[in-house]
């Protein structure tokens, strides 16, 4: 698959929009105003929003893995850490929730974009399935054939 045609995945265009709305919260909940540099905070906010930007940053670039890949189970090993990433975001929402941040109907876009996001992915999760049936038990890219 081409670079051009990974964007016609309407699953990696939403998760780019979840990084984009990812980072404008971190941006406008942490103190930490660097975004590079969050990592390095002892502040419980900016640990989580790093999270959240981390994850974010990882969901399409799984995808593309997932999109990219001939191997089944690599293709299923990124879609479980898709899942498992988006389940986080919403993990981080409550952790900022807690943490104090007043503006939660930021944090409430950004579950509904989860929502949003989780419908397209288990229809995605279930073209790579389909894509992949016809190889039988996908051992045909481990052993050349």
């Amino acid at each position: 698959m081409s670079q051009e045609n990974l964007s016609s995945v309407p699953l990696y265009r939403k998760a780019l929009d979840l990084c984009k709305m990812s980072r404008e919260i971190a941006s406008y909940v942490t103190y930490n105003k660097d975004l590079l540099k969050l990592y390095q905070s002892n502040s419980h906010r900016d640990m989580i929003a790093d999270s959240l930007l981390t994850d974010a940053i990882l969901i399409p670039q799984q995808i593309a893995h997932a999109e990219y890949s001939d191997c089944h189970a690599s293709r299923m090993k990124s879609a479980t850490f898709i899942s498992i990433m988006t389940r986080n975001i919403l993990s981080y929402c409550k952790g900022l929730e807690m943490d104090g941040v007043k503006e939660k109907e930021y944090l409430n876009l950004l579950r509904i974009e989860i929502r949003s996001f989780r419908s397209l992915y288990h229809k995605w999760k279930k073209s790579l399935r389909r894509d992949d049936s016809a190889n039988g038990w996908g051992f045909g890219d481990s052993f050349g054939f």
